[in-house]
């Protein structure tokens, strides 16, 4: 599988935050990328008054997933992005949507809320109660994920449990003291621990770091960027991955299982949810 993780500055206006992705998966498409992994929450950004972001949310049938996914039409390449859609409470899924050959083939929302660091996301987004998903693009098994969920590690396992041989993990991740290095210490922890590949983009612009990285199964970075917008690229190829596994093989020798029940503060107690796809 090629991969890109591309990043850009979301601003406050959706149709022109789209172009910017439909230039980026354009150049991806020229690169033959099988995968082009974007940030979270790219309909619109706000410096302030982030309570905005109920008003820009879009249906998985508005005209940004549509647009997008119509850009994808006659293109080799999937997109995995982030975007909000209203939900009945009042607050928005803070979603993933995987788009291909001009559908919408996989969506993903966010389980894990940035209730961290004087922020509250979950103020604005309502945390999902469905199970975590693995889709399968050109051939190759791959686990979703968004931005905080990094620092989970048993989503990251159950992912590889359900045969993820990569983690798309699009993020817009806060500027703040030290907070590029846990970016690239969860990033390259997921990969190490699960002997997996990590995609992830981070958004850039003056709130989020930037700093895509695409991280292989012995948690060496294959290729980065830094605060500029743009396009990563790695193959990641399955042999590398089966090597891996062989020769550091934590997935056969773990004496633990994760449970795989979603649980969430604030709700009745969960059901175990299948593994999906």
């Amino acid at each position: 599988m090629r991969i890109a993780v591309g990043q850009f500055a979301a601003g406050p206006d959706w149709q022109d935050n789209l172009t910017a992705c439909i230039d980026l998966a354009a150049e991806a498409d020229r690169g033959r990328a099988d995968l082009l992994v974007l940030p979270e929450g790219v309909l619109a950004r706000f410096t302030e008054d982030r309570h905005r972001i109920r008003e820009v949310a879009q249906p998985l049938d508005g005209p940004f997933v549509t647009e997008l996914a119509a850009a994808t039409a006659r293109s080799s390449t999937a997109i995995v992005v982030g975007i909000h859609e209203p939900s009945d409470d009042g607050r928005v899924f803070n979603t993933l949507v995987v788009l291909r050959a001009g559908a919408l083939i996989a969506r993903y929302r966010k389980i894990h809320l940035y209730d961290a660091f004087g922020t509250q996301e979950s103020v604005d987004v309502r945390p999902a109660d469905e199970p975590p998903v693995v889709v399968e693009l050109a051939g190759t098994k791959v686990g979703l994920m968004t931005c905080y969920d990094v620092r989970f590690p048993e989503l990251a396992r159950l992912l590889a449990d359900a045969g993820a041989e990569v983690l798309a993990l699009p993020a817009a991740w806060v500027r703040g003291p030290a907070k590029e290095r846990h970016w690239e210490v969860m990033a390259t922890a997921r990969a190490l621990e699960n002997t997996c590949w990590v995609a992830a983009s981070g958004e850039c612009g003056p709130r989020n770091i930037g700093n895509s990285l695409i991280v292989d199964p012995l948690g060496t970075v294959r290729s980065r960027l830094a605060a500029a917008p743009g396009l990563a690229w790695a193959e990641a190829d399955p042999g590398v991955t089966a090597a891996a596994r062989s020769t550091l093989p934590v997935l056969a020798n773990r004496r633990f299982a994760v449970d795989p029940a979603v649980r969430l503060l604030g709700t009745a107690p969960a059901d175990a949810f299948p593994l999906g796809a």
